[in-house]
C-alpha cells in the first residue's frame, strides 16, 4: 500500500452501527475491508470530491465513507460511514 489509512473512532463507530443493523454483514465487513485496500493504493481515484479534491466521498454496494486525503503525509482519515440501500 501507498498511503497509511486510519479510520477515526467515530467513523469505527458507524461502521459498527451499519454493521449491526444490516441484514448483509458479510457484505459490509467485505466493503471494509474494500475500501482499506483502495484507499490504501489510490484514494484519489476513489468515489468524488466534495468540499476539495482532498475531501471526498466513496460508494461500494453495502457501505459508503467520507474520507479526506493528505497527500504530504500518504495518510487517509476515513471521517463517516452510511449504509448504502
Amino acid at each position: 500500500m501507498n498511503y497509511r489509512v486510519d479510520w477515526s473512532p467515530r467513523a469505527e463507530q458507524m461502521l459498527a452501527a451499519v454493521w449491526l443493523d444490516s441484514y448483509d454483514r458479510e457484505g459490509v465487513a467485505d466493503d471494509a475491508a474494500l475500501v482499506d485496500e483502495r484507499l490504501g493504493r489510490a484514494p484519489l481515484s476513489f468515489g468524488e470530491s466534495r468540499t476539495s479534491s482532498v475531501h471526498r466521498v466513496g460508494y461500494l454496494e453495502n457501505l459508503g465513507v467520507e474520507f479526506e486525503v493528505i497527500e504530504d503525509d500518504k495518510h487517509v482519515l476515513v471521517h463517516a460511514v452510511f449504509a448504502i440501500g
